[in-house]
């Protein structure tokens, strides 16, 4: 990154300036770290075994070309045109419409809470990992039960009794209680994994851009290495043929089913890392003239690729244990922490060597979801650093202010790491992370910058900015597809709602739900909060504060003027 200190009066502290992406490549690396992550490996492959295979290809490129690739080029090009974070950039684009940047940012810091306890977990499976034997495959230490059963000794199936792994998980990682008025004490081992990955966070994004853009040479690489190897084993397994048969045989039936298409949909808003501003943030940090557009094509590619044969080294090695234990694909697919945690270790286990298996799952688990979590704070930070400029561009004042960050997110976690804490943790996880919230985001972000800042307007800018004129389909998706589909899949998520429930028998009582959907709510009505609020505090009248609050102008108006006539002529020519 290039940085600079801005002159100021003598006897002040130099503002530090904003910088940029050292090189193209940090660029891609830091949004491909970003978008790929734990859903990639641990969500696709799932829903598309358990919504009808190969045929879930069809609604997943449907909302891909509508409404993934669509909002990914518009939120990197505000970005990268107003040079801003998540919440400002919209004070040069439509101030009305800046509560969406608030409401991502908040979504952002519930997933900041949640996210790094995962890798706190996968921590600590990598270091049990190198014991002689590993822990979750025998039924022969202190926390195991009377109806533990050693899947290694004893491959037949055994509807009534609990797997080593799962008692290793619940029993000896979690301890969990009997419910979330249980909260217990704390799991000392996990709250020491928990502070060691907030300190490798801390520092992997300290110096902003400058320290992110190299950590991803590794973090964003790495896994892709792991992930290579785990195939190759994979498909080595006997059973790992079924498998794979099972992960992609297409059920065409099932795409009447509304439901089909709703994963779909959920799926790529959260893959693709939509809605909640952080490719305007890693955008921003572009020089104006980067080809954002071909960027946008080559990064969605990825993202879905990469999401498509992770399921073949997910479901080869469920298909082998399938295979061993003589039972059903659909009796040992899993999905989320039940694969990572439960039904990949239990197959790990059934491996030869499978310490250096066990040891490469965990490593990709972890760095997947590094590079997703501290890209997350990187962005978080930058929002915060582009609102106050003045305060968190003085030299060390981001450092310090980043520790009180995690020092606060870290001390906010440590209830969701005790013996009742997974009960917080899905609440958490369910509400205030949910798809719905995001969905609702992307919904007023394609209506603003499509029908207020102006569909034509922005596609002048791309035209401006790589000097190639982008395809026409994405004005008709920005005008009407993206918001639409958005809106759709919004609905039909509140008419399909269902209460969560823990293992699928513990049901929370009233209060829980209650807050969880308080936190829902906090960031959906930041979006009419935030304009409500604007439009009252704005001077003029009803008319002079809804056209400075939707087409603002720079400080100098006749520079503005002669931008929009040069991206209109540029555009011309361009066609």
């Amino acid at each position: 990154m290039r940085s600079k200190k801005r002159g100021v009066k003598p006897g002040q502290d130099a503002l530090e300036e904003r910088g940029h992406w050292g090189s193209k490549m940090e660029f891609l690396l830091a949004v491909a770290g970003n978008i790929v992550g734990l859903g990639n490996v641990w969500r696709f492959p799932y829903l598309c075994y358990k919504n009808g295979g190969g045929a879930f290809l069809v609604p997943y490129l449907v909302f891909v070309v509508t409404c993934g690739v669509p909002i990914f080029l518009l939120e990197t090009t505000m970005g990268q045109h107003t040079q801003e974070g998540g919440v400002s950039c919209w004070r040069k684009m439509c101030p009305l419409a800046e509560g969406i940047g608030y409401g991502g940012q908040l979504i952002l810091l519930y997933s900041c809470m949640t996210y790094i306890i995962i890798l706190a977990w996968a921590f600590l499976y990598l270091l049990f990992s190198f014991n002689s034997t590993l822990p979750w495959s025998t039924c022969d230490n202190y926390w195991n039960t009377v109806d533990c059963f050693d899947i290694t000794r004893n491959h037949s199936n055994h509807t009534k009794r609990t797997s080593a792994a799962t008692e290793f998980w619940e029993h000896r990682v979690l301890k969990i209680s009997g419910g979330i008025d249980e909260i217990g004490s704390i799991r000392w081992e996990v709250l020491l994994c928990l502070l060691a990955m907030w300190v490798i966070c801390y520092f992997s994004i300290w110096k902003g851009v400058k320290s992110t853009g190299k950590v991803v040479y590794f973090t964003a690489t790495f896994p892709y290495v792991m992930l290579l190897i785990l195939l190759i084993r994979g498909l080595t397994l006997p059973g790992a043929i079924q498998g794979v048969e099972f992960y992609l045989l297409p059920e065409l039936s099932r795409l009447a089913d509304p439901q089909v298409w709703m994963a779909a949909g959920s799926q790529i808003f959260f893959s693709y890392s939509i809605g909640v501003g952080t490719l305007t943030v890693l955008g921003s940090y572009n020089n104006q003239n980067n080809n954002c557009y071909k960027d946008c094509f080559w990064l969605c590619s990825l993202n879905s690729c990469t999401s498509v044969i992770a399921g073949f080294a997910v479901f080869s090695v469920l298909g082998f244990m399938a295979h061993e234990q003589g039972v059903p694909i659909a009796d040992v697919a899993e999905s989320g922490p039940g694969l990572a945690f439960v039904a990949y270790p239990t197959a790990v286990a059934m491996m030869p060597l499978p310490q250096v298996w066990s040891i490469c799952f965990f490593v990709m688990i972890i760095l997947l979801g590094l590079d997703t979590q501290f890209v997350s704070m990187e962005v978080v930070m930058t929002s915060i650093t582009d609102l106050f400029p003045a305060v968190m561009r003085r030299a060390g004042r981001r450092e310090r202010f980043l520790l009180l960050f995690c020092l606060a997110c870290f001390f906010s976690q440590i209830v969701m790491i005790t013996e009742g804490g997974m009960y917080i943790f899905q609440i958490i996880d369910y509400y205030a992370c949910n798809g719905a919230c995001i969905l609702f985001l992307c919904v007023f972000e394609s209506l603003a910058i499509g029908w207020i800042f102006g569909a034509e307007r922005l596609y002048g800018i791309i035209a401006t900015m790589t000097g190639k004129r982008a395809n026409p389909f994405f004005k008709i998706c920005w005008l009407y597809l993206t918001p639409l589909v958005s809106l759709g899949s919004f609905t039909y998520s509140l008419v399909e709602y269902q209460p969560l429930t823990f293992n699928r028998w513990y049901v929370y009582p009233t209060w829980a739900y209650v807050m969880g959907w308080m936190m829902a709510l906090s960031s959906i009505l930041l979006v009419p909060g935030w304009a409500l609020y604007k439009l009252s505090t704005t001077s003029g009248t009803l008319t002079q504060r809804l056209h400075r609050l939707c087409w603002p102008e720079p400080p100098d108006c006749s520079l503005g003027r002669k931008r929009d006539a040069a991206l209109h002529r540029i555009t011309e020519e361009l066609e």
